[in-house]
């Protein structure tokens, strides 16, 4: 059979590169996104239209049948637990589960943080993951003997060290990096991995805002901050968390992987 994974975060991103190359790959896939806009955000999130072109990268226009797509907020159970509904009824199961919906805001010291833009960051950076992993996980554990289920968080370069004017973002994902963590010892005598994807600057419109929010001219100034002088590209982390979910990286769990550029090296 082939594997089933449920990817959040997939209309656009790091989100959408995970996808498209666990397609390549062979896996039937779940796309999970909003596509809707949030007010508490600064920047205009991914589309219906960016979701379903994300589904036909991988191979929904095809006819084979392997991708569906679902529309719903990290922040609600009930849209994460039919997202695991269609994996189970659609495809037999769920071998992986990938937590890649992200979001950002700030602009001000941490004790100045509006209780909107607290309670946003934290409910879709952390809580989400929480919330995929309370629907993913008994999915995860009815696999058959021996399992080889993975859960993979993308978390940030910003769960290993402080970001000024990003105390929300930077606190969901260091929160996320000790859940994952909390995860592995607890899956693993389940056989079940969980591992975390700390990427640096990445080029993303998610990157975009947090330039307006530095006043830079433009995301490409991040670079400076990487011990190589770019700016990742979305299918660099995506490569990572398609590792994870792969049959070769049954030997990992509890791992904060950076990609990161060298970003955190200095």
């Amino acid at each position: 059979m082939m594997p089933v994974a449920l990817v959040t975060g997939a209309g656009r991103g790091i989100g959408a590169a995970t996808a498209r190359l666990l397609a390549s790959r062979g896996w039937h896939l779940v796309l999970f996104d909003r596509c809707a806009d949030d007010p508490a955000l600064p920047y205009p999130l991914a589309t219906e239209a960016e979701l379903a072109a994300v589904a036909a990268d991988c191979g929904a226009d095809a006819g084979a049948g392997g991708v569906a797509t679902v529309v719903g907020d990290v922040r609600r159970q009930e849209a994460l637990d039919h997202a695991v509904a269609v994996a189970r009824q659609r495809f037999g199961g769920l071998d992986a589960a990938v937590a890649a919906a992200g979001a950002m805001a700030g602009g001000t010291e941490a004790w100045n943080t509006s209780e909107q833009t607290w309670e946003t960051v934290l409910a879709v950076n952390l809580e989400g993951v929480w919330r995929l992993a309370r629907a993913a996980v008994p999915a995860l554990l009815a696999g058959g003997d021996p399992r080889r289920g993975r859960f993979v968080a993308v978390a940030s370069a910003g769960g290993n060290v402080g970001l000024p004017l990003l105390a929300a973002y930077s606190a969901a994902k260091h929160g996320v990096v000790g859940l994952v963590r909390s995860m592995a010892a607890e899956l693993g005598p389940h056989q079940v991995t969980a591992n975390v994807v700390a990427p640096g600057s990445t080029a993303t419109p998610m990157l975009d805002a947090t330039a307006a929010i530095y006043h830079l001219e433009g995301a490409s100034e991040f670079a400076q901050h990487h011990l190589l002088p770019r700016l990742l590209a979305p299918e660099q982390p995506a490569a990572m968390v398609a590792w994870l979910c792969s049959e070769e990286a049954g030997g990992v769990t509890g791992a904060v992987l950076a990609v990161d550029a060298g970003m955190t090296a200095r």
